[in-house]
């Protein structure tokens, strides 16, 4: 009894060092992009099916409501305008937008270790939203989010390593200047994390005074071309199969100044798209590839990305039910339908429609989440933090959504088969003249790191541990976390001459 005592001790022991000692990106267990693909909801003939009622979509229906100036593009690229004004895409003008499309699309950082390989099925996990309210859990309330609100959710996304880029979660309630919130919202994230950053834009005269931003902090207009670390997400339609005129003249602004573009696609099963869950997906990839024309006939190979993100109503009451199993379900097959055109993309996953981060919004996130990451999705959006269907926004469920994100990527992974891992040699020295266990052994002090995933928060102590621990809460842990990372200064924040020049060209609500 002794002698197993000092081994499983010694064990830990080697263990707890192990643990201790950083791995390189290489050989971390998890990191950004690993490769997807595995779970595949539909089969060759049913994707066959959907390509094929896509481009009857776009040849025979069309989308309405371009701009003069999308409309000049779109038939200049080959698109027909019928008499009821609708344009219409002919399927040639769709293959050949595809084969020419920019396949190999990197997503900048602000600092070159966040760049975002969207090649493949590599995934990456972020944040997305326009929330109109933050989530106060210890209240159980909910109030009107603000710039400080967003930047603060920036400041925590630069410091959780699952989370790999951040799009604007919420909207700044607290500046009612339309142009001024756009501008605020783009310094405010900026400001906040060295990761991508995604923005939108109200008016397309606002997208000028953003890249001016940009080019003071990327150092000169050079710079932000070689490297745009800001991506526009763009509601280029309003479903099903309309041009949204003023968004579409945005992303035309965004193209110019060279912008990435996410083409949002964002109709509601059962209420602005079919309610089956193919015949969203047909919409969505419909209304996208209109838009992929679009940007490729204002600038052939402009980078764009592939946003279908339908949502699902709860066909009972009409509401948004974004983390119900058939949300999952639809997200998984858009990333299946983006691979079949080869092409980078990104949908919504994570969301909860509970209104606190309990067991519910746990269900829904996970749920979610790993099916996205399972499908191969690129860009997973709204991955944490979202809660009541995309109305509020939580800075603890962001930092738990870390935890959560770290075990999706862990199934997203996967199970590596090799001479190594099938363990027949570390069997037989186990039992056969060993000690009857692996607690301790090379092999598992070798994988423990390279193949295991570590939660910073969740909790694995036993009953009685829990309890000698003082009943450790996870919200107060979260809370705790959050508190610690603001009460630093922000590593993204500018340096002082930038700042000033900034502050001197727009009003910048933040304090300096």
């Amino acid at each position: 009894m002794t002698q197993t005592k000092t081994r499983r001790a010694g064990g830990r022991e080697a263990r707890r060092t192990a643990r201790a000692n950083p791995l390189s990106d290489a050989l971390r267990p998890i990191r950004p992009g690993l490769e997807g693909g595995t779970y595949r909801p539909l089969s060759e003939a049913q994707m066959q099916r959907i390509h094929a009622a896509v481009l009857d979509a776009l040849e025979q229906i069309g989308l309405a409501d371009a701009p003069p100036s999308g409309v000049a593009y779109l038939t200049g690229a080959g698109a027909i305008q019928g008499e009821d004004g609708r344009l219409r895409f002919p399927r040639a003008l769709i293959e050949d937008t595809i084969a020419r499309a920019n396949r190999s699309l990197t997503l900048h950082g602000r600092e070159a270790r966040h760049d975002l390989d969207l090649s493949g099925h590599r995934v990456h996990y972020g944040t997305a939203g326009a929330a109109v309210s933050v989530v106060e859990v210890h209240s159980r309330t909910y109030r009107d989010s603000t710039l400080q609100d967003l930047h603060d959710a920036a400041r925590i996304v630069d410091q959780l390593d699952n989370i790999h880029f951040l799009q604007r979660p919420m909207v700044c309630r607290d500046i009612t200047d339309n142009r001024e919130m756009d501008l605020n919202t783009l310094y405010g994230c900026c400001a906040g994390t060295t990761k991508h950053v995604g923005v939108s834009f109200t008016e397309p005269g606002f997208v000028r005074d953003a890249i001016e931003m940009l080019h003071l902090i990327a150092g000169g207009e050079d710079k932000w071309r070689d490297r745009p670390f800001v991506s526009n997400s763009n509601c280029f339609v309003v479903p099903p199969m309309k041009f949204a005129t003023e968004s579409c003249l945005v992303m035309e602004e965004c193209i110019r100044g060279g912008m990435p573009v996410l083409l949002l696609s964002a109709g509601q099963a059962g209420a602005t798209a079919p309610a089956p869950i193919a015949g969203a997906i047909v919409q969505a990839m419909a209304e996208c590839l209109a838009g992929l024309v679009y940007v490729n006939a204002v600038k052939p190979g402009h980078p764009a990305i592939f946003g279908t993100w339908p949502f699902v109503s709860d066909l009972r009451t009409g509401a948004m039910s974004g983390g119900s199993g058939e949300q999952a379900l639809l997200s998984a097959g858009c990333a299946q339908m983006h691979k079949f055109y080869g092409l980078p993309g990104g949908a919504a996953a994570g969301i909860a429609d509970a209104k606190l981060p309990d067991m519910q919004a746990g269900w829904e996130q996970a749920m979610s989440n790993v099916m996205a990451g399972l499908s191969g999705l690129n860009m997973v959006y709204e991955a944490a933090g979202m809660h009541a269907s995309l109305l509020g926004f939580c800075l603890e469920s962001l930092i738990l959504g870390d935890d959560l994100i770290g075990q999706a990527l862990r199934c997203t992974r996967g199970i590596e088969v090799d001479e190594d891992t099938l363990s027949v040699d570390v069997i037989r020295a186990a039992c056969i003249g060993g000690p009857g266990h692996y607690l301790g052994s090379a092999q598992t002090l070798g994988r423990m790191q390279t193949d295991y995933v570590y939660p910073s928060l969740a909790n694995r102590f036993s009953p009685k541990e829990w309890d000698e621990l003082g009943k450790p809460d996870l919200i107060e842990k979260a809370t705790e976390k959050k508190m610690k990372i603001l009460s630093e200064r922000a590593a993204a924040r500018f340096d002082p001459i930038t700042d000033r020049a900034i502050r001197e060209r727009f009003r910048i609500h933040l304090p300096a």
